[in-house]
């Protein structure tokens, strides 16, 4: 009996032993945790964009070269808000699609002329009033792939590709018709885009992605020339896995010359965007 007993307790022992290494044989590792607003397919926002415009534009015309016009100290255009789109497909966890659409339309009246302007052949002379606007149509079609993804952050290049399609017009009420200027081009460009979070629900990401003509393009080298830069920095507040708001700066600069047709345009500021995710 006593045997018996003790055959027992060194069977117990031997199983509670065997548990306990089995246990810690297959242990349960954590399995990866996303940050909040890093789950979704589908990611659509909206908002406001409020840039600080430079506008530079001249246009030949009939073997007449065309004045460089200032847009905001010439004719008068003011600090104006536009609204984004923005749409962003995932169909893996490192590979996006992504879209971007921004109505750009700056409008101005100019009493009086202060210096003598000439526009597509036409001359506008000093003390003439003026009526003037820009229309730009920025279109964003790109390919995100983050070569570094981790859950609190990634690392990744983008292949974009802009369409840009510019219309500037003059008219005055003293001469017959009114002009304008048009240019359209897709644009290819290259960047790299990068996002931490610092806290558990708040991201920081910044992006920057540009294209310049080489010299060599054209007949001669001062015959063409471009290019495109669009550098854009912003916070986001996830307040749950499927929405969250944003603030951040973005800065676009624009430049393209075609024979003696010329166009710079700058904008740069500050926007706020509201976030939905699926």
């Amino acid at each position: 009996m006593r045997n018996t007993i003790r055959l027992a307790a060194c069977l117990a022992a031997a199983f509670a032993v065997g548990t306990s290494t089995a246990s810690a044989q297959y242990k349960q590792y954590p399995t990866s945790q996303p940050a909040t607003g890093e789950r979704y397919h589908v990611e659509a926002s909206l908002g406001l964009w409020n840039p600080t415009p430079t506008i530079l534009v001249s246009s030949e015309s009939l073997g007449i070269v065309g004045t460089e016009i200032d847009g905001v100290a010439d004719l008068g255009m003011e600090k104006t808000r536009f609204k984004e789109f923005r749409v962003v497909l995932r169909p893996g966890k490192k590979h996006k699609l992504r879209f971007q659409y921004i109505p750009i339309l700056f409008e101005a009246e100019q009493p009086r002329l202060e210096r003598a302007i000439v526009f597509n052949g036409i001359r506008y002379n000093v003390g003439v009033p003026v009526n003037s606007s820009l229309d730009w149509k920025a279109y964003r079609f790109s390919y995100e792939y983050d070569f570094i993804y981790r859950d609190r952050g990634f690392l990744g290049f983008v292949v974009d590709a802009k369409y840009t399609d510019v219309e500037v017009n003059l008219a005055s009420p003293v001469l017959p018709d009114p002009e304008y200027t048009r240019a359209r081009a897709p644009i290819p460009a290259l960047g790299l885009i990068g996002r931490i979070y610092p806290l558990g629900n708040v991201s920081v990401t910044a992006e920057f992605t540009g294209f310049k003509l080489p010299a060599s393009v054209g007949d001669s080298e001062d015959r063409y020339d471009g290019k495109y830069l669009d550098f854009d920095i912003y916070g986001t507040l996830n307040l749950t896995n499927n929405f969250g708001v944003q603030a951040g700066y973005r800065s676009i600069d624009v430049m393209y010359k075609v024979d003696s047709d010329n166009g710079d345009f700058k904008l740069n500021g500050l926007y706020f965007m509201a976030v939905a995710r699926f």
